[in-house]
Formats: structure tokens, sequence, C-alpha cells
């Protein structure tokens, strides 16, 4: 007789549970992996080369461990919860929902590949994306290797939070080391002037220049003041277009030469530990930290705490992981908060100025401009005072009267219409910094330091309006360096009375040295700049920084100013309307029906859409009580939807309580149709 089979004995409740446990465990690290592509790896590579985030949100060491620890572990506590929920509905649903969290995740990173090595965007990304995401999970579920790949990449967040805390630029905010340079000596037997400093930000030359390239003084009065008492260099550049390149640059006198925090921990050689053993410093910087502790602190802190940082963390993720490129500047979360905002209480009194009609419009004057007028009274000590103001910088919210509007965030900022509008929002934020600047001239003379001080007003880099070259990066120095590079540079030297233009090859290295000679300081350190006191260079090249320690130059010379948009005949008239017809959607309609003065906010930007029968091209205009603030184009659709968009920049147009909002549709023939609005 044939001897039985073996029977295997059976296995062990232990043995089962072990089992499952071990899958769980390669689940868990396979989604550790995933997550960490996906969410983790994109989120710290940002967040590493933007140290400026953390400096301008007042970030300590400790917020930025915890968010650090936030981007690395919730996103793959939720997913792993979410896969063993399934366990509940038994191993099949357990494998079945684990796949398919598989394929997102993969699904997700194949966008962000996508977008950095395709050409394709929106919906056929999407739709590839997908596809790939599907094609991926059935491999993970029919053959063992990439499982066991994606288990051997969970240790992949480990690197990455180690690269982001140990050798990312943020590495320096996170553990700072030192606390600046040497500080100069005195030089000769000279006095040490008071020193008022103020760096203004995205603000091109040109766009102060009237078409005789001369400052537009019908249009901004106040830099028309400034530069007729004081040495106006014409021909002054930036060195980059990203701030926390270009100001460390103009504060320490050095090109950019790696790509560092703008902290002092990196630049311990900078204006402030220079003049620090000599002078008193009053700083207010935005997004660097030159000023060591030891030196001085910060008085004015915009919104801060770990909230602000998960909740802007948050956005960001949206702008990475999307499948559409981003038309959000990421500089644009720099908002400076107001004085009413920071509660701050009052430095001057409102001005009596006619335009000033609504109650709050003082109380929409930037936290950190009302300190740094606060402190410009006369000291025992010689004393520095430095403000570094986000203005005429994006976000764009103010009117020239200093009213403010709101804005959708993903408003375009170039294409077809939108990038006239974001030079008209420009032009408009930069006639109130105007009257900033009016503001601190008036408080000098009122204090008596005008006199007696070196003052100085810049910016450190512009911006191009340029179709398809907008912003500041390579593509716009490449079509439009003279909007980009060139930069108001005005220096009123002690008890000088008259205005003076010199036209010589200004770099913006030349600040520091130029500064320090003025103060009678000798700087402890070699600066590539040249002090306006030395003789011109005899090279007029210029050197632009798009990447520390990658200079590309281009010849110098005052750039001519891009002509001003001609008004429309209709702006400023009494509305005249032909018959009804038609209808337009408007956003936030409500907002015209009960203003309140008292909030100092004016509903100035008016967007929305028309119907697809109105062509593109198109003339609308605008009316606020009967009378005509803009007329534009209707435009093919941004991805929000939206086919026109108008600011109102006559704040006159207003009234508290009800207005009257109207759209027309202008004809050929210059009659209007006015729109039903919805």
């Amino acid at each position: 007789m044939a001897e039985p089979a073996p029977v295997d004995p059976p296995r062990s409740a232990s043995g089962r549970w072990g089992q499952g446990w071990r899958g769980e465990l390669g689940r868990l690290l396979e989604v550790i992996a995933l997550v960490g592509l996906v969410v983790t790896q994109p989120l710290l590579d940002v967040l590493g080369r933007s140290p400026d985030f953390f400096l301008f949100h007042r970030a300590d060491p400790a917020q930025i461990l915890l968010l650090t620890a936030l981007v690395a572990v919730l996103p793959t506590i939720a997913v792993a919860v979410l896969g063993a929920l399934s366990r509940l509905a038994g191993r099949t649903a357990r494998a079945l929902t684990h796949t398919g969290l598989v394929g997102l995740l993969l699904a997700a990173l194949a966008v962000q590949v996508g977008r950095h090595v395709t050409p394709l965007r929106g919906v056929p990304l999407l739709l590839v994306a997908v596809l790939a995401g599907a094609g991926g999970a059935v491999a993970h579920r029919r053959w063992r290797a990439p499982g066991l790949v994606l288990r051997l990449a969970a240790a992949g967040p480990v690197a990455f939070v180690a690269l982001f805390l140990l050798v990312s630029p943020t590495s320096a905010v996170v553990l700072p080391r030192g606390d600046g340079g040497a500080a100069g000596t005195a030089q000769g037997t000279g006095v040490h002037p008071p020193v008022v400093m103020l760096i203004l930000d995205e603000l091109p030359l040109v766009s102060l220049l009237g078409a005789d390239g001369r400052i537009d003084a019908t249009r901004y009065p106040h830099f028309a003041e400034l530069a007729g008492g004081s040495t106006w260099y014409r021909n002054a550049t930036g060195v980059s277009g990203w701030t926390p390149n270009a100001l460390p640059a103009m504060l320490t006198g050095r090109y950019p030469a790696k790509p560092v925090a703008p902290h002092y921990s990196q630049y311990p050689d900078n204006i402030f530990t220079a003049f620090g053993g000599l002078y008193d410093i009053r700083a207010e910087e935005s997004i660097t930290r030159l000023c060591p502790p030891s030196r001085c602190e910060q008085p004015v802190a915009p919104e801060q705490g770990l909230g602000v940082l998960v909740r802007e963390t948050g956005k960001l993720l949206s702008q990475v992981a999307g499948p559409t490129e981003s038309a959000v500047d990421p500089e644009d979360s720099y908002r400076e908060q107001t004085r009413a905002e920071a509660g701050l209480d009052a430095a001057e009194p409102v001005p009596a100025d006619p335009t000033f009609r609504w109650d709050s419009l003082d109380d929409n004057q930037p936290a950190r401009f009302t300190s740094f007028l606060a402190g410009l009274t006369p000291m025992s000590r010689p004393t520095l005072h430095f403000l570094h103001l986000l203005m005429p910088h994006s976000p764009w919210a103010y009117l020239p009267s200093g009213a403010r509007y709101d804005a959708p965030e993903d408003l375009p900022n170039d294409g077809a219409g939108w990038i006239d509008l974001a030079r008209q929002r420009h032009l408009a934020q930069l006639g109130y910094t105007d009257r900033l600047i009016g503001e601190t001239l008036r408080t000098l003379r009122a204090s008596g330091l005008y006199d007696q001080a070196l003052v100085v007003v810049t910016a450190d880099h512009g911006v191009s309006f340029r179709p398809g070259a907008q912003g500041r990066g390579m593509d716009a120095i490449k079509a439009a360096a003279g909007e980009v590079a060139w930069v108001p540079m005005f220096v009123k030297e002690p008890r000088q009375q008259t205005g003076r233009v010199d036209d010589r090859n200004w770099e913006h290295v030349d600040l520091l040295p130029t500064v320090a000679d003025e103060a009678n300081i000798r700087l402890p350190w070699r600066v590539d700049g040249r002090s306006a006191r030395q003789a011109p260079r005899t090279d007029g090249t210029k050197h632009f920084y798009d990447r520390p320690g990658e200079p590309v130059t281009f010849p110098g010379g005052v750039p001519a100013p891009p002509p001003l948009p001609t008004p429309h005949p209709l702006v400023g008239t009494e509305v005249r309307a032909g018959p009804a017809g038609g209808n337009a959607r408007v956003a936030d309609l409500a907002a015209f029906t009960a203003m309140d003065p008292d909030t100092g906010t004016l509903p100035a930007l008016v967007w929305g859409d028309v119907p697809d029968r109105i062509p593109d091209g198109t003339l609308l205009a605008v009316a606020v009580n009967g009378r005509i603030g803009a007329v534009v184009p209707v435009v093919p659709p941004d991805p929000g939807g939206r086919r026109f968009a108008a600011l109102l920049t006559d704040d006159k147009l207003f009234h508290a309580g009800s207005n009257q909002l109207d759209v027309f549709q202008v004809a050929t023939d210059g009659t209007l149709r006015r729109l039903a609005l919805s």
C-alpha cells in the first residue's frame, strides 16, 4: 500500500500574525517612499532654497523643525491610516486599497516629473499621469520588484530631511553659526553723520521716468523732490533680480558668489557689523536677517507663528503638485502688514491731502514704514536708520491715494490684456510708494535730521512687463534688461542743497563703500564695489547674477522708458449709454452695495466673465456712479475663467454707502450697450 502524502501542519496563529504584520510593514514602507517623493522632497527642496520665507515670517529654529516634522510625517500618517482602515473590510479590500493608493501616488509623482521633462500641461498632462499611475499600480500588483524598490526607497525621506536641515541654504536659519564679522573703524578725523537708508523693492527706474528721461514730477512729485536735492546716479543697476542675492550684495559690497541664506551667519561682513562699533543701529529688515542679534532686534514682525508657516506651505504644495504652471510669485506671500493690522500707534497725523477721504487710509500705511518713521529723530550717538520696504513689490494692493483693494491671488501677470493690467497695478502702487517717500522727507525735515543726514533711497532690482518675458529672471533680462536691472539710486549728502545727475557706471556693490566713505568708516574687508568718491569705472559693462557665481554681462547706458498706455477717451466721462443688451458676470458685486469708509478698502479691481459670443478684443467700459473709470479688452479666459479685469485707480469714483457699478460693451462707433450684471 502506498504511503499517504505528507500533509503540511496547519499554520499557527502566531505565524499568520507575523506574516500579516510583515505585510503591513512592507506596505507602510512603500507609502513612506511614495509620499516622500510626492510631498516631502518637493516641499523641502523649495523651502530649503527659500530661507527668505522663514526670515520674512520670523520663524525660529523650533518652528522650522516642527514644520519639517509635519511635512515629513503627517501626509504619510494620513495615507497609512486610510490604508489601514481598509483592513476592516478584509484582506482583499486591504490589498486593493493599497494598490489604488500606490497608483494615485505614482500618478501624482508623474504630474511633477511630467512638468519638468515634458511640455504637457493641464488636462493632457493629467491624463498621461493617470495612465502612468495605473500602469505602475498594475506592475506593483503583478510583480515583486516594484514593491522591493519602493521599500528600499523608504530611506528617502530621512535623506530629504537631512539635506534640508544640514546642507540647504535654509540650514543657516535653522542652525545659525556666528554673530557677525568685524566692526569698521573711524576713517580720518571726519564726523559720523546720521545715515538714513530706505531700500525699496521691485522698482524699475523706467517706471519713474517721463518721456524726457527725467523723473515724472506730475505722477511722482516726491521722487522728483528727492532728485531735486540729492545726487541721482542715473546709470545704477542692481546685481540680481532676486532679493536674497541682491540685498546682501548691496550691504556687503560683494557680488553674489554662493546660493546661501541672506543671514548674518552667511554674510558676517555687512553694513550692520561694520557700522556697529561706531553707530547705533535701527534696522527694519523684511526678507533678510543680516543684522545680528548683538547689533539690533527687528521692531516690527509680520504675521508669524507655526499656523502661517503651515498655511503658506500648503499653498506651496498645491503649486508644486498641480498639472499647470503656477502664475503666483512665491514672494507675493510676503505682504507687508498695515499699521492697523500690527496694532501700532500713529507715527504721523493723517495727511491733510483732500484725496484722503477715507478715515482709515493712514492706517493702511505699512507697519514697518510706520516704525521706521517713528525712529527718525536726532540721537546722542550717530545712528544708522535702515528700512527695506516691500514696496512697490507685488502683491499689488494699493491705489495711489493709499486706499487698498482686493484681488484674486491667481490673477495672471502675463498674456494678452493681463500684462497691461499688471503694469497698471504696479504703477498704481508706485504712486502710493511716492506718497511714502513724501512722508519720509517731511518727517526728516520736521525732526531736523534732513540737513545733517546722509539719505539714501534706492531699490534692489526692477521687474519686466515685456510680453512673454514678464518677471525678473533670465528671460526677462535677455528681453528687457532695462526694466529689470536699472533702479533709482539717490544719495543726499549732509548739507547738500541742490540736485545733480551722475551717469557713471554704478553697480549696487558700490552702495556700501559709498555709504562707508560718506560716514567716514573704514571697512575691514575687501569689497568688489567702488565708492562714488573714487574715479568712475572706465568700463561700462554691467554684471548681473540670476544665479550666484554665474554672472552675465551687458552694456551700460540709461534705458529709455517704455511709453505709457494712452488712456481711452471714454475714461472720466459721464455715461451716455445706448440700448441695453447682453450680460456679464462680475465677482463680488455685493462690495458695491455697502461701502464703509472706515475700512480704507475699495472694490477698485473689477473682474469677471462675458458670454462666448462676445469676441476677444471687444472693449468694455466699467463705470461707477455714472462715470467711466476704465476701458479694457475682452481676452481669452484665464485658468479661473475670467475674461476681463479693470483697475479703477481714481478713488473719487466711490462714495460711502451704496455705489452703482455698470459694465458697457463699446461698439466700433463708440456707442455703449449696457450689460446686465450677475
